[in-house]
């Protein structure tokens, strides 16, 4: 990524990363949404006309978003979908459907690249249906992912019309027990991430995006380690640091893929 767009990128993914973390912090629905509801009103605020720094909360990262749609001109509607995604999620507690679980993955996901593009002046919509499909295909693998999270809280986090088409109950999820319909439950969720992310990938874009759009290359690197272990989503190795991430992210930005 370039060191023009490097800072306010780093502000845009913190947010994101501030309000993802809240709903891990707490097993408490209502603690979840006082704290998401204080970005909702500090995203009011920053948007206010005529806005000063000194009327925005005192909150780091507040304060940098501040400057960053102040200088960007970034649209609140992208920040807020941030928000409202991850409110959204805590109050039903589950997916009923593939589809919303696509719904949810470019509404928390996709937004952070409507905003890079934004930020480094690309008005392109090649370059937004490829951020569409990377939001899907890298939120689907999020979910996938946080699995043993979504445990420990005792939030059904894979799609209830998926578990119910190969018999599995929401017990055998929360307590981690691995089948062949299992397996194939997981399959069919990390396919519909890998078809987002073949389609986001074919899509030519302006060759900046493809700095933007890097961390596609974790998202290729989770599916195949699943693969890898047979779609068994609760293999402990899964948890583990990918060590040879760093070089393929270094390999990649060098080639301008992702």
């Amino acid at each position: 990524m370039t060191k023009a767009i490097r800072t306010p990128a780093l502000v845009v993914r913190a947010f994101n990363v501030e309000v993802a973390r809240i709903q891990d912090q707490t097993t408490d629905p209502q603690t979840a949404a006082f704290r998401l509801q204080f970005w909702q009103d500090a995203l009011t605020i920053i948007y206010k006309k005529d806005q000063s720094q000194q009327n925005i909360p005192a909150n780091p990262i507040a304060q940098e978003l501040y400057k960053v749609c102040s200088c960007y001109s970034l649209p609140r509607r992208h920040l807020e979908r941030l928000v409202t995604s991850r409110s959204g999620l805590i109050k039903a507690r589950h997916f009923r459907s593939l589809e919303d679980l696509e719904r949810y993955a470019e509404d928390a996901v996709s937004p952070i690249y409507y905003l890079l593009l934004n930020v480094a002046g690309i008005k392109d919509i090649h370059a937004d249906h490829a951020a569409s499909h990377l939001g899907k295909a890298q939120g689907i693998a999020n979910i996938l992912r946080s699995i043993y999270v979504s445990n420990h809280h005792k939030m059904m986090s894979l799609p209830m019309d998926i578990l119910m088409k190969y018999g599995i109950s929401q017990e055998e999820v929360l307590r981690g027990i691995d089948s062949e319909n299992m397996r194939n439950v997981t399959f069919e969720i990390a396919s519909q991430a890998n078809s987002h992310l073949e389609k986001a990938r074919k899509i030519k874009v302006p060759k900046i995006v493809n700095q933007i759009f890097l961390p596609a290359t974790g998202v290729d690197a989770y599916l195949k380690k699943l693969q890898k272990a047979n779609f068994n989503i609760f293999e402990k190795s899964l948890q583990k640091q990918n060590t040879t991430l760093p070089f393929s992210l270094y390999y990649r930005r060098l080639t301008n893929k992702y």
